[in-house]
C-alpha cells in the first residue's frame, strides 16, 4: 500500500511542476491561481512522502519519488510545453526509470 502512496505522491511532484509551469505562461490573476494549485499540490505530495517513508526506506523511497517527479516533469515538458524531444534526452529519462524499476526491484527482493 506505501508503494502506491509513494506513487501518488510522485505525480503530484509532477503537478506541482506542471502549476509552475503554466503560471511562468500565465499572467493576471491567472498567475496566482496556478501558483495556489502549486502550493496545494507541494503538500499533498510532502504529505504523501512521508506517510509512504514509514515503512519504506527513506533512500529507496525518496529516489522513487524524485524519480517519478522527474520522468513526469520531462514528459510533461515534451507533450504539454513543447519541449526537445532529442535522443540524449529520451535516452537518459529511459534510464531513469530503469534506475526506478531496479530500486523498487531491489527493495522487494531484500524485503521478503
Amino acid at each position: 500500500m506505501n508503494w502506491i502512496i509513494l506513487i501518488v505522491a510522485g505525480l503530484f511532484e509532477v503537478a506541482f511542476a506542471f502549476c509552475l509551469g503554466k503560471a511562468k505562461e500565465s499572467s493576471g490573476v491567472e498567475t496566482v491561481y496556478w501558483y495556489v494549485g502549486f502550493l496545494i499540490c507541494l503538500v499533498i505530495s510532502m504529505v504523501l512522502l512521508v506517510k509512504a517513508t514509514q515503512s519504506i526506506p527513506i533512500g529507496a523511497g525518496y529516489a522513487v519519488w524524485t524519480g517519478i517527479g522527474a520522468v513526469g516533469t520531462v514528459l510533461i515538458g515534451i507533450f504539454i510545453f513543447k519541449e526537445s524531444a532529442i535522443f540524449r534526452r529520451l535516452f537518459f529519462i529511459t534510464t531513469l526509470i530503469a534506475s526506478i524499476i531496479g530500486l523498487k526491484i531491489g527493495f522487494v527482493v531484500k524485503s521478503d
